[in-house]
Formats: structure tokens, sequence, C-alpha cells
């Protein structure tokens, strides 16, 4: 399934880009903001599937320290100092800067750029000390503002014509990707509530480049796009950030609606565990990582155990097994979540070995079984229904949204691919049917 049509960045319910993870920090639910495994497994995804149908990127390096020439280079004061080192640890010529504490942050030394087509910037940094980045940028009304990338924990702030970004301490060696322009439209559109402003103003060129500070830098760059540097920041913080039980627990509470029991923080979402396969099981046959693939093998313990017992699988009608989103009491049975949940063993079980793809197989077919038997319950005559309350609870149905019947469209439509099950082709051709005004007939 392509993802290549998701773009996660803009959403209102994305606080930002962590400078220190370089995934989606999101506000949905809580305004102090957290990561979310769906946000950040669709973040990879959505670059991934970009990836494969962009044209080549157009990239311009402005320093790599291979020259040793720091003519290019402005000082701010005889304080200041820039040279080209050789680094062991980087094992080539670097760019060394040490500025004067009295300086402003946008002074020091600052390398002209510039540019007005390439908007993602990256760098390798090194800090011996507290130091700072700074990049100047101008708007299409041509009005500058100064994108400050502190060696602070994770934060965006906004004042005046100044955003601020932490990208954590910097003790070794990283490389950072940042999309200036998200960037830009991020911080100027902070509040204090679960949504970020959306900002229109786009980005007219990037004029320069400056350091303040004690540290070393190499490889200054800016281009079109760095889809796979994104998809392997998601696929990375999802391996790092996987639990014991194999998952990626959602450390705020979530409300679905009136009848059900608030899911407390620490739920783990099927869907979530599906995406994440979906993501991490790309970088394995990308990079043939072994650690992805384990990672893979993990996420599917959760599909073994109840809802009711810290898992993701509940029983439709006592007998069928469905893998929740939502893992409430009682039972919601979200549909979209629920596909993603499957396509994530798909795509696990085609990967993998026989062998160890087998209980991802197994898992699958389960849901699948399932599936064939109550795609139907979903179909409201004229769109699509986003849950069973209807059926759990005994309320009117959650219709789902414009958005949502969309969503339940592609995934049929791989779903078809797939599977030669009737149902899912009549179905799909029913519900393409409804975006056109058809409705199901009356007595």
């Amino acid at each position: 399934m392509s993802f290549g049509h998701y773009n996660v960045e803009p959403r209102e319910r994305v606080k930002m880009i962590s400078g220190v993870e370089g995934v989606p920090i999101s506000i949905q639910w809580g305004v102090q903001g957290y990561f979310y495994a769906i946000q950040v497994a669709q973040f990879g995804l959505s670059h991934y599937s970009k990836n494969l149908t962009a044209k080549e990127p157009k990239i311009k390096v402005f320093e790599n320290g291979e020259e040793g020439d720091v003519e290019r280079w402005n000082l701010a004061d005889r304080a200041s100092q820039i040279s080209a080192v050789y680094d062991d640890t980087a094992r080539s010529n670097v760019i060394e800067f040490q500025t004067s504490d009295t300086l402003s942050l946008g002074q020091g030394a600052t390398l002209p750029l510039n540019n007005r087509r390439l908007f993602v910037l990256s760098f390798d940094l090194i800090l011996m000390s507290n130091a700072t980045i700074t990049v100047t940028v101008q708007d299409e009304k041509d009005k500058t503002h100064s994108i400050h990338y502190m060696a602070t924990g994770d934060k965006v702030i906004h004042k005046g014509s100044h955003i601020y970004y932490g990208i954590g301490p910097c003790h070794k060696w990283r490389k950072i990707t940042r999309d200036l322009l998200v960037d830009y439209q991020k911080g100027l559109g902070q509040t204090n509530k679960k949504y970020v402003t959306s900002v229109q103003t786009v980005l007219g060129k990037v004029l320069k480049f400056s350091v303040h500070g004690f540290g070393r830098i190499d490889n200054v760059t800016l281009s079109s796009s760095s889809h796979m540097t994104q998809f392997f920041d998601a696929a990375n913080w999802l391996l790092k950030n996987q639990d014991g039980k194999g998952g990626w627990p959602v450390k705020v509470e979530r409300f679905l609606g009136t009848g059900f029991q608030t899911l407390s923080p620490g739920w783990y979402s099927a869907m979530a565990q599906g995406q994440a396969i979906s993501t991490l099981i790309r970088a394995y046959y990308k990079t043939k990582d072994r650690r992805y693939l384990d990672a893979c093998l993990r996420a599917t313990k959760l599909y073994k155990i109840l809802s009711s017992e810290g898992g993701v699988k509940a029983i439709l009608f006592d007998k069928y097994t469905w893998y929740e989103e939502y893992p409430t009491t009682p039972s919601s049975y979200v549909l979209n979540g629920f596909i993603y949940s499957l396509i994530g063993l798909y795509d696990l079980m085609k990967i993998a070995s026989p062998e160890e793809g087998r209980e991802a197989a197994q898992l699958f077919e389960d849901g699948m079984q399932s599936l064939r038997k109550f795609l139907l319950l979903y179909d409201g005559g004229t769109g699509t229904i986003y849950d069973l309350r209807h059926v759990t609870l005994g309320r009117a149905p959650n219709l789902a949204r414009w958005d949502y019947h969309a969503t339940h469209i592609a995934q049929l439509q791989l779903l078809t691919s797939i599977d030669p099950d009737p149902v899912f082709k009549t179905t799909l051709d029913r519900w393409l049917g409804y975006t056109k005004g058809i409705r199901a007939k009356h007595n």
C-alpha cells in the first residue's frame, strides 16, 4: 500500500518535528506534546513512498571541510575563530568553530547560502560546549526570520522574528536534517492548544548559516528533499522505543466517546503495531539489518493478548478475532485501524522467511476471516461506518467522515489485490459509488 498521499508534517495535531529525534511530536490528546507511534510510522511511510515516486533530489553542498577553504566564512569579531581540522572520528577534514561569548545568536561565523530553491538543510555536528546553529531565511514577502537550533531538549519557541528549536546536546557526531519550511511554519503557528495554527506563508530564500559557540561541523547541504533520511529517523525511533512487550505504548489517555471507559496512559494500539511493522520491515528490506526484522517479530506479541489483559486482541461475537485500534471497554472495532494492523502483518509475512513469518501469517488469516464475514457491518448505504459502537453500545452509528471513507476505499483496493474473495471487490465498487452520489436502494 502506498502512503505517498500522507503529508504528516502540516497536520494541525503535529506540534513540530522533534529536533532531537527527527520525528513528529503530537498534541492531539495532550498539549504537552508526546510521541505517538502511529504518527511516527505514517511520517516514515510517507517519506518512503515519496522517495519511490519523486524525482531525484537537487542537492547543493556548501561546506564539507575537505577543501580546507574557510575564506567563505565571515567572522563577527577578531575573537572568533574558524579553521579546517582533521577529525579522527569523522576520518576527514571538518570545520571547527569557536566564537566569542559576547556575540548574539546568529552572529559568530557565518556562511552565505543565498538559495531560493532548496529548503531541506542537513549538516553533521559535534559540540565541545554549548553552541547554537542559526539559519536566516526570508519569506515570500522579503521578511527575515532566524531559526535557531540550540543544544537543549525538545522544544519550539516563537518570539518575534526568531524561532528556537532544541536539538539535544550533540556530544557525539550527529547528522541533523531539517525541513526549513516545516520548521518555519510550525514555529510561527505555535499555540497553547491541541493544534498548531496553519501558516500559509512560504519561504522565498535561505540567506545564511551561522554557528555560535564551540564545536565542529561538516557537510552543510541544502536539498529539495531528503526522504530516506526522514524515513530512517522514523524507523530508528520505532526501533529504539519498542518496549519489552513488543509495543509502543501511548502515554496519554484517550476518551473515545460516551459509553466507553477512558483508556489510561500506557495503552497499546493494533494500528500502531501494524504501521510500525510496515515501517520497520521496509527498513529491513532496504538494509538487511536484522534488528529491524527482530523488532517486527516482537511486535506480533500484542496481537495474541486480549485487550482486557493489556494487548490489542478482541473477540467479536464471542468467536471472531479482531485487532483493536483502541482497546476500549466495551470493544469499539474501528475498521481502518483493524485493516492497517492486518497490512502490517501481511508486509511482515511477505518479507520474512516462511518459518519466521508463520505466526504473522496465521494472525493475518485469523483477522481476514473476521473481515470477510463482517465487513458489511460497516456499510451505511450512503457511506461507511467508522466503528461498531452501534452494536456494542446500542447507540447511533458513528458515520465515517469522507476522508475516512476514502481511507476505507484505499484499504479495500489493496485487499482486492491480495485476497480473491468477492466480498472485497463488490464492496469496493459499492463504496466507490457512494463517492459519486449513488445510494443503496430503498424498499
